[in-house]
């Protein structure tokens, strides 16, 4: 598969501020596409099919990203370089069912190459609140809404107090949606293992989120924007 020019759709994922250059056109038509008929496209060259899977996926490997690097910086250049790998090889994924374990596994493995060349461990840093899935209503009141972002932040929190594999399990199933399988199959640990390890992790998350709870008190809406 050809290398575009200027690799389309990932300006849109680096821009610092958030803000992107692309038009809403091929937003919208990308996201109406069912999975199998993107990469289809994208693997015949359709610039405009790539910037929309890129969009579509951005949010989940820059999270990722971020998980591993610890850095905003970092997981930006990091993001850039996934997208890259994922379209050299978008060839090599044949099964379009398992794309998203596999563009999740090439995430992982250019995190590994990049801190082996920092010569560094990956940092507690979590994925940000903002890749959590939503917990509640997608249309919440002010009300709501505060006490979503209130939640949301904790569970950040506790999941960054958690131990090193324990929070990439819960990364990868809680956030990512990996299968137990999947990610049994990307760590390289077999699924006996995985499954325990889940549920302990599951265990230690909800100890940590109460802890935090009661140590936090009862906080206003102000204070949470803080």
């Amino acid at each position: 598969m050809g290398f575009p020019r200027n690799l389309p759709g990932l300006t849109c994922v680096l821009l610092p501020d958030g803000s992107d250059l692309a038009s809403e056109r091929p937003v919208a038509e990308g996201r109406a596409m069912d999975l199998t008929g993107l990469l289809d496209r994208c693997r015949r060259g359709d610039d405009l099919a790539w910037e929309a899977l890129v969009r579509r996926f951005q949010g989940r490997v820059y999270g990722l990203a971020l998980f591993y690097m610890g850095n905003a910086e970092e997981a930006r250049d990091l993001a850039q370089e996934v997208f890259i790998r994922i379209y050299r090889r978008l060839d090599a994924c044949t099964n379009d069912e398992t794309f998203v374990p596999w563009m999740i596994q090439v995430a992982r493995n250019a995190a590994i190459d990049r801190l082996r060349r920092m010569k560094t461990r990956p940092s507690t840093v979590s994925v940000p609140v903002d890749e959590m899935g939503d917990l509640t209503s997608p249309y919440p009141g002010p009300d709501e809404e505060w006490r979503l972002r209130r939640r949301r932040a904790l569970i950040h929190r506790a999941i960054a107090r958690l131990n090193h594999i324990n929070r990439e399990i819960v990364i990868l199933k809680e956030i990512q949606g990996l299968s137990l399988g999947s990610i049994a199959s990307l760590l390289g640990i077999p699924l006996g293992t995985i499954k325990s390890r889940s549920h302990r992790a599951r265990i230690e998350l909800a100890r940590e989120v109460i802890v935090l709870s009661k140590e936090d008190g009862p906080r206003t809406g102000a204070e949470i924007e803080r």
